[in-house]
């Protein structure tokens, strides 16, 4: 058996013919010219890849015409004689010539492609569209799913981004990103692929649309479960309370305080839609507090994923809207208990008449079991535009500075800028991620409506 047996004689190199630049995988390009030293480098590291697992070693290497076309030829193949040794049982260096032939495949780097689908017109710029759409009434998980994609710029090859009243439409020049960024999106949320079509445009051009539906179910959501989830749940419920959003749903038993991840698959099985949503919350007053710690522990409020429980806490609260006119007052069992005081206000579902909710299942239950007067959600600063100029200035508390007025909530989620300067309205060029955050100014404007948990 020879040294260049182990070594294939054939293989593949991707070239950019509009910037004469060479793949090496995974992503990264190299401009080369031909016969240079780069080139030589990037057909070095296809051969290596096959000669390091035998022990073979590359010596020397050079290119060589081909020797099935003419010399200097419009070829798209490359060949290069390198020189192999391997060291034997006995000690000894032994060295053969190998000639390793590339076929030439030519496609457009990411930044030659970006170009030419932006020089083009608006109706051919695009190969391939991700539609993302979430059915629920103020599309929270949709606004968390805008911040993660910035944050990690994983449309940034994206060459137009447009806003439509169910979501967003993010087009690309090459399907290999828009499946990349599908991808991204099951990975940050609860998000499912419920379609991908193929349009044929010219004789060999296709369109690929992948139409990505969210979770209807979004952070705050009072949810009553279905008889069938609750028992797939090992009886969790069935009136839970969505406490956070990611890959999966974490729903809160608001009974016995534990805490159940639901994957995206466990969510298609039923298909339940949220009781009530955050437009229904109700502001309340905490008047007194009383933590229950149980078995004498120290109570430290750091929770872990499935199966964590909340520690439990009493709450007598009143409706702020029924300071000063009557004396109804609430007690009531809470999640939140931990971070309130008497004077705080909290903003709670009221459960007081059920028969607002319009849910039958919902009405069944509490004629046979006791509901909650109210539920509570969270905890409400009211912190204005002086406070945080204030804490700035470094005038304020540490407990002032770690929480944020509706100002900057409204600045942080989406990334909307509610005061551009003028440079930038000025500016005729915009990126994708200006036209996506305008999109969802535009369709989401009840997110300044929320409140810092």
């Amino acid at each position: 058996m020879t040294i260049a047996e182990s070594v294939p004689r054939h293989n593949d190199v991707v070239h950019c013919p509009a910037c004469s630049s060479y793949l090496r995988p995974p992503r990264s390009w190299i401009h080369a010219a031909p016969d240079s030293a780069e080139l030589m480098q990037i057909l070095i590291r296809r051969v290596d890849r096959h000669t390091a697992r035998h022990g073979v070693a590359i010596a020397a290497a050079e290119f060589v015409a081909v020797p099935t076309e003419p010399p200097h030829s419009n070829s798209k193949r490359l060949a290069l004689r390198v020189r192999l040794r391997r060291e034997t049982t006995h000690g000894m260096m032994v060295e053969e010539d190998h000639v390793a032939e590339f076929a030439v495949h030519d496609r457009l780097c990411d930044a030659c492609g970006m170009a030419r689908a932006r020089a083009a017109g608006p109706d051919q710029q695009w190969s391939a569209v991700v539609q993302v759409r979430q059915r629920a009434s103020h599309r929270r998980t949709l606004i968390h799913l805008d911040q993660q994609i910035v944050r990690h710029g994983a449309a940034d090859s994206a060459v137009r981004v447009d806003g439509s009243s169910g979501g967003l439409d993010f087009y690309f020049a090459s399907r290999s990103h828009a499946a990349r960024l599908v991808e991204f999106v099951s990975s940050v949320a609860p998000a499912r692929v419920i379609g991908v079509a193929r349009q044929l445009v010219s004789h060999n051009n296709f369109r690929d649309a992948f139409s990505v539906e969210l979770c209807a179910i979004c952070r705050d959501d009072l949810i009553f479960l279905p008889r069938e989830a609750s028992r797939t749940l090992d009886g969790l419920g069935p009136l839970v309370l969505c406490v956070k959003v990611s890959k999966s749903v974490s729903l809160l038993d608001t009974n016995s305080m534990r805490l159940v991840a639901m994957s995206i698959a466990e969510y298609d099985r039923y298909r339940f839609e949220p009781l009530l949503s955050s437009r229904r919350l109700v502001e309340y007053v905490v008047l007194d507090v009383e933590l229950e710690l149980r078995h004498h522990d120290v109570f430290v409020p750091v929770l872990g994923g499935l199966g964590s429980t909340y520690p439990i806490a009493w709450v007598q609260i009143a409706r702020a809207s029924d300071l000063g006119k009557n004396n109804t007052v609430f007690t009531v069992k809470t999640h939140i208990g931990w971070r309130l005081n008497p004077g705080d206000h909290v903003l709670g579902y009221d459960l007081c008449n059920v028969n607002s909710c319009n849910n039958q299942d919902l009405e069944s239950y509490g004629q046979r079991h006791e509901l909650p007067d109210a539920v509570l959600v969270k905890k409400r600063y009211k912190w204005s535009a002086g406070k945080m100029m204030q804490e700035q200035d470094g005038s304020s508390s540490g407990s002032e500075r770690g929480c944020a007025g509706i100002e900057e909530l409204a600045m942080g989620i989406g990334c909307i800028e509610l005061n551009p300067s003028d440079d930038k309205m000025s500016c005729s060029r915009t990126s994708p991620f200006d036209r996506l955050r305008v999109a969802l100014h535009r369709n989401n404007m009840e997110i300044m409506e929320v409140c810092v948990l």
